[in-house]
């Protein structure tokens, strides 16, 4: 795979970015001469099979091959047969786009030419970029093998597969970086970068400005750091179109603050900018098909670190909205920033506002690492992005608002608290505390993600992942249809 990585590796000079572009030519082209690479369906291996010469059965037959993952055959005309006759990968679904996530690893390399249902090209296509994935900027040595290459019948499927597949892995990247080279200020560069790419414009709000233009959550939350907080303002598009407007919660590394965590807790903290990364990945989809939408990307970036001037527990802050809150827990600072970013976007009366956050673990623990859940304001917003998550196996599923849990953010001295009273409910508790700061009359979706795989899967390693970008995106593709 050729893989162009550029990241940032201190101030000065540097580029403060993490993306990977993908090579068309070499991974994936339109084309007609190859290896045969045969996908299908598990359901329909013993009629294919049926159809091939004696000479493949007995093959197929002799490596006791049972119709299940990949198969290899060789060129009985040849030499030693030791040329390609054909390749191929049978599946237990071809509408699921990890299917076939690692083929491109487990084929050599060379050309090939696909050959499966056209129902399941897409998906084929998307997995096979991002089988390629890895995030190797770190790695001294390179030891990595030549990938083969995939040609498909026609081009849509190829720049649609690629478009996907770079929003995907820039919001890998982006969370795989390490913190040292993820800071807010390395976040509005990427911004800035997809800004200059697309035609749009971002605008900060930094350090003390602040204070100065009404942002105070944002500044208490990330004054510690010598990294100054901001507030990161991206607009694309066209003004007369609907406008939606994007939240992600940008703390580029989550110590606790003065409610520290413990090290098994803050170990892998450099993905907490994951709500970031996923709005920037899912504005990147909007801008690359060129979404006839007015977009606006928000976020609220800050690293929360400890020092003599960090935000207390017990302290009360006047936010932007004008709702004082007393401070229960300084590891609660998600809500607190994306509060501010969320009134500022309820100011434009948006059609929609969306939002992503790795915000709680009690997410997790409802739901487990790889299935997001997500709130919403309204049920046929929820219903179109769970009914557009499920034909692109983006899977999402809807959680409750249940409003009498307002009750758990009382406090005897300011409006409400930063967390509720008890442990329980935690991710629809912190939902309802975000919800405070959306307009009423705005439809409003809000995403608790893990941005992390724990485990390596077919087409997702260890690491920086995207959750719901794409049931996102095809979902608003739907409803803001190109003219």
């Amino acid at each position: 795979m050729k893989v162009f990585i550029l990241f940032c590796l201190g101030y000065n000079e540097k580029i403060a970015l993490s993306a990977l572009e993908y090579s068309m030519n070499s991974l994936l082209n339109v084309g007609n001469t190859g290896t045969p690479l045969i996908i299908i369906e598990k359901a329909t291996y013993a009629k294919w099979l049926s159809a091939q010469s004696q000479a493949h059965q007995n093959w197929l037959q002799q490596v006791n091959y049972t119709g299940e993952g990949l198969a290899l055959l060789p060129n009985f005309s040849t030499d030693e047969n030791k040329a390609l006759s054909l390749a191929i990968f049978v599946v237990d679904d071809g509408h699921h786009y990890f299917a076939c996530g690692d083929l491109i690893n487990q084929l050599p390399s060379g050309q090939y030419v696909l050959d499966s249902a056209p129902e399941h090209q897409q998906a084929i296509c998307f997995a096979w970029l991002l089988g390629a994935y890895k995030f190797s900027a770190y790695k001294t040595s390179q030891t990595d093998k030549s990938l083969p290459s995939l040609s498909v019948s026609e081009q849509t499927l190829v720049d649609n597969a690629l478009k996907y597949a770079q929003a995907t892995a820039l919001v890998r990247d982006l969370v795989n970086t390490p913190a040292s080279d993820m800071m807010p200020v390395n976040l509005a560069d990427t911004a800035k970068y997809l800004a200059d790419t697309y035609h749009g414009k971002v605008k900060q709000i930094i350090g003390d400005e602040l204070l100065i233009e009404n942002y105070p959550t944002i500044h208490a939350v990330g004054r510690a750091s010598v990294n100054q907080p901001r507030l990161i303002d991206l607009s694309w598009g066209d003004k007369e179109h609907p406008q939606v407007t994007l939240v992600g919660k940008g703390v580029c590394f989550d110590s606790g603050g003065l409610d520290l965590k413990p090290a098994a807790g803050m170990r892998n903290m450099k993905k907490d900018m994951g709500g970031s990364a996923h709005v920037l990945g899912l504005a990147q989809l909007i801008m690359s098909h060129q979404l006839p939408i007015n977009l606006r990307v928000l976020i609220p970036a800050v690293e929360n670190a400890v020092s003599s001037n960090a935000l207390r527990p017990g302290d009360v802050i006047t936010t932007r909205k004008g709702l004082t809150v007393e401070i229960d827990n300084t590891d609660a600072e998600g809500r607190l920033v994306l509060g501010d970013a969320l009134c500022e976007a309820s100011q434009d009366k948006p059609e929609l506002i969306i939002d992503f956050a790795t915000l709680t673990g009690a997410m997790r623990v409802a739901l487990g690492t790889e299935l997001p859940g997500f709130f919403s304001t309204s049920d046929d917003v929820a219903q179109g992005i769970i009914d557009a998550g499920s034909k692109i196996t983006d899977p999402v599923w809807r959680m409750p608002l249940y409003t009498p849990y307002n009750d758990l953010f009382k406090s005897t001295i300011a409006d409400m608290t930063n967390c509720s009273t008890g442990p329980f409910g935690g991710a629809i508790t912190a939902a309802l505390y975000l919800q405070k700061f959306v307009d009423q009359d705005i439809d409003w979706v809000h995403f608790d993600v893990m941005a992390f795989n724990v485990r390596a899967l077919s087409g997702r390693p260890l690491g920086g992942e995207a959750f719901g970008i794409r049931a996102v995106f095809d979902y608003l593709q739907s409803r803001f249809k190109t003219n």
